[in-house]
């Protein structure tokens, strides 16, 4: 009997009923990481901090690798670029908030089994490179263009799909300067790491992370809708196998807290002292711009609203907020929700889907107050 690529991979599924983290799952969240809750007082995320997704592996790119870009299909100039040409173009730089499109699917039930994001696949860069537009201009796109196509070098198979790793974007977007979409080859005014795409890497402000295409090496203009596996088959918002589904593209809107006070080292739970506690946070939506960020301290009871720090002018970045609590003793569940300029906001029950994508789910920090103090160690 013969073997086949799709040996090498199962098809997606639920986790059945009271069934626990798999050792393929703890496979992925040892190779993947996200950001400890506690950097977001960062207003940029050291790049080791940054929650990191890959699909495949990570391409080995020595620092001496000649590295192309080309841009092709259905343009009138093909490109073929180095990086020094890439570098000779306008550059810009814009704070981006990124968050993984399945950020909070393990807090699902029933779990869809893929990487199981609790509540930190999220990140906040400085990004520097060459806006997408001024690209397109200088290939010049031909009349009938529909979707940009984006081709990492990240290589693997995917639900029996052998593939490169690719996305795509509606050419209003592509070419749109409301946000530029950047060809980014700098985080945080340094070259890209390893782990966030070196040497080039596609930058969507207010998409989920799936668009962001890492080892950028194609662009291509199609004149119909991509249809490739990361487009039409995964990133859906499904309820069953066979549904069509809509796509995942924005962000919904989230506020996440600084855990306050110190943690027990497995439960996590919060310990705080009785009286004042500075609460603090960050609030984001790739949606429309946050206008509102709500503490509660009740479990969800009440909600009172938290002020703003100054703005900071950066429309596609968190925005940070903060209140002050007066911890009583006793257990208490910390939550944070933020609604956004259009009136998006956090529910606190969740609309399910298979894929566990754009889940927005308000957080919950358990916290014991107690006025109680162990002896130092």
């Amino acid at each position: 009997m013969g073997h086949r690529i799709g040996d090498a991979s199962a098809p997606a599924r639920l986790a059945g009923t009271d069934e626990g983290i798999g050792l393929d799952e703890l496979a992925l969240a040892a190779r993947n990481h996200g950001l400890p809750l506690e950097a977001l007082r960062h207003d940029r995320t050291p790049p080791g901090l940054h929650y990191v997704l890959t699909h495949y592996d990570i391409p080995y790119v020595p620092d001496d690798t000649s590295w192309r870009l080309t841009v092709g299909g259905l343009v009138r100039r093909p490109l073929d670029l180095d990086l020094a040409d890439l570098r000779a173009h306008p550059q810009v730089t814009t704070r981006v908030t990124l968050e993984c499109a399945g950020n909070g699917r393990a807090l699902l039930t029933p779990r869809p089994v893929s990487q199981p994001w609790l509540l930190e696949a999220v990140g906040t860069a400085d990004w520097t490179g060459v806006p997408l537009r001024l690209l397109l201009a200088a290939a010049g796109v031909e009349p009938g263009a529909v979707d940009v196509v984006f081709t990492g070098a990240d290589h693997g198979v995917e639900r029996g799909v052998e593939q490169d790793y690719r996305r795509a974007l509606p050419l209003e977007v592509a070419a749109g300067d409301d946000p530029d979409v950047l060809v980014a080859y700098a985080m945080n005014g340094a070259a890209l790491p390893p782990q966030h795409g070196h040497p080039l890497r596609l930058v969507v402000p207010g998409w989920y992370g799936m668009a962001q295409v890492k080892w950028l090496r194609d662009i291509t203009v199609t004149d119909r809708e991509f249809t490739g596996f990361q487009q039409s088959v995964a990133y859906r918002l499904r309820q069953h196998p066979d549904d069509e589904g809509e796509p995942v593209t924005r962000i919904a809107p989230r506020a996440l807290l600084v855990p306050p006070g110190f943690p027990d080292f497995m439960s996590r739970t919060r310990v705080v002292r009785p009286g004042p506690v500075a609460l603090e946070g960050r609030a984001w939506s790739g949606r429309a711009p946050v206008t509102r960020a709500e503490v509660s301290t009740d479990g969800g009871l009440s909600w009172q609203e938290a002020e703003w720090d100054s703005g900071t002018g950066h429309r596609w970045a968190w925005r940070r907020w903060r209140l002050t609590w007066t911890a009583t003793p006793g257990r208490h569940v910390l939550s944070a929700r933020a609604t956004d300029a259009e009136g998006h906001t956090q529910p606190l029950e969740q609309p399910w889907n298979r894929g566990g994508f754009a889940n927005n789910l308000v957080q919950r920090v358990p916290v014991l107050c107690t006025d109680t103090v162990a002896d130092p160690p």
